[in-house]
């Protein structure tokens, strides 16, 4: 006899991590491009690289976190350059 008390837990839902990845990837791309995008930047380009690899549902997601995430490292090696600081600002 089992006496065992039954848990209760959701069932497992292929893909939900990764899908909440791929979104997570692609917004913090869009806010790196305007605030941290030396830390947000590679934020993106992790996440979306394991979105991808998990497979997630939502791949442009993933792709455009990707694409945000090298932009953002663009953005901030270009105006890096130009103001000779690791630090920018858009008042001068």
């Amino acid at each position: 006899m089992d006496l065992s008390v039954p848990t209760r837990t959701r069932p497992a839902v292929p893909g939900r991590d990764a899908d909440g990845m791929a979104v997570a990837s692609f917004v913090l791309g869009l806010l790196g491009l305007l605030v941290f995008n030396l830390l947000l930047g590679p934020c993106a380009l992790l996440l979306g690289g394991i979105a991808l690899a998990r497979g997630t549902g939502r791949r442009t997601r993933a792709l455009l976190g990707l694409a945000l995430g090298v932009v953002d490292l663009a953005v901030l090696a270009v105006l890096a350059t130009a103001d000779g600081t690791v630090s920018w600002q858009l008042i001068g």
